[in-house]
């Protein structure tokens, strides 16, 4: 294997970074149900105190056919080119503690090496613990609080955190890649999958990148700002409200959705709140015609609303 520090190029001398910060990640590609990874990222950078650190190489990392850079063409020529970036940042929260953000896009080529690099970055700048987030869509109701499952090495976390426990294969991501090397290691690890509505996957739910922040919160006791995501989610909810209410078999769908919830929230023989009452999953069909139906009825009432 190639030497994974021609991954990355230092941005910033890494003999002045502290040591013994946490590392937060959260990397965006396969999956990013409710937009939980690329608002939490985006919200940290725009309200933040950032400096960037290393940024990775995209011409070895990335698919430019899958995910195009984008440019701005002004009337005759062209004024901008924005490429995709996948970047360290030391960051400071409220209180001015400091800490690591590791967010981009998530790698299209070369997982092992690019695993090995976040490796040696760890170790280098002796990184007290690695949290990351990931986010995937699940039949559960917006009209409760976003679940989320445990993985990692920090005894205990599971049991006082994880609503939904299973024993399954599923498709990887790059950062579970990270993090069963960093436990084959030793290393100090934590990631948090949050359990999104299924019907709100394909929207930016504020209340998603809020339970992100509060995930990270819990275990590290760095201190956020969060006024913003949280006023943002209150006309959210309220608005998918609104269109809930009008929409009968939405209401069935979402009551259906709170039953099965809060059964299983109370220890019911039900095993999880994201099965139908026979105990099978709803179908990939079943969950995108839902999707489709709350969000055709979206635009009707928004093309009724301005007199079209």
């Amino acid at each position: 294997m190639q030497d994974p520090r021609e991954l990355y190029d230092v941005r910033s001398a890494l003999d002045g970074v502290p040591t013994g910060l946490y590392l937060v990640a959260g990397l965006t590609g396969f999956a990013d149900a409710g937009a939980a990874v690329s608002q939490l990222s985006t919200y940290l950078l725009e309200t933040m105190d950032n400096e960037e650190i290393v940024r990775f190489d995209s011409d070895a990392l990335l698919d430019y056919r899958a995910r195009r850079p984008i440019i701005t063409f002004d009337q005759d020529h062209l004024t901008d080119y924005r490429p995709a970036q996948l970047s360290l940042y030391l960051m400071r929260d409220e209180l001015g503690q400091q800490f690591l953000l590791l967010t981009g896009y998530e790698p299209d080529f070369q997982w092992e090496r690019f695993s090995t690099a976040v490796l040696d970055l760890v170790s280098l700048l002796k990184v007290r613990s690695t949290i990351w987030v990931h986010s995937i869509p699940m039949p559960v109701p917006h009209t409760r609080p976003i679940g989320v499952t445990v993985s990692g090495n920090r005894d205990g976390l599971a049991d006082s955190m994880s609503v939904w426990r299973p024993t399954t294969q599923a498709p990887a991501t790059a950062m579970h890649l990270v993090e069963y090397r960093l436990q084959e290691v030793g290393a100090s690890t934590i990631g948090f999958v949050l359990l999104v509505p299924h019907y709100l996957g394909d929207t930016e739910y504020p209340a998603a990148a809020v339970t992100a922040i509060e995930s990270i919160s819990t275990v590290t006791g760095l201190i956020f700002p969060t006024d913003k995501l949280r006023e943002e989610d209150r006309e959210f909810i309220a608005n998918i409200d609104e269109q809930v209410a009008g929409n009968p078999e939405l209401e069935r769908l979402v009551g259906a959705l709170e039953q099965r919830h809060d059964a299983y929230m109370q220890d019911s023989p039900v095993k999880s709140p994201l099965t139908h009452l026979d105990g099978a999953l709803p179908s990939a069909d079943e969950i995108a015609a839902e999707l489709e139906n709350f969000l055709a009825y979206r635009r009707k009432g928004d093309e009724d609303a301005s007199g079209r």
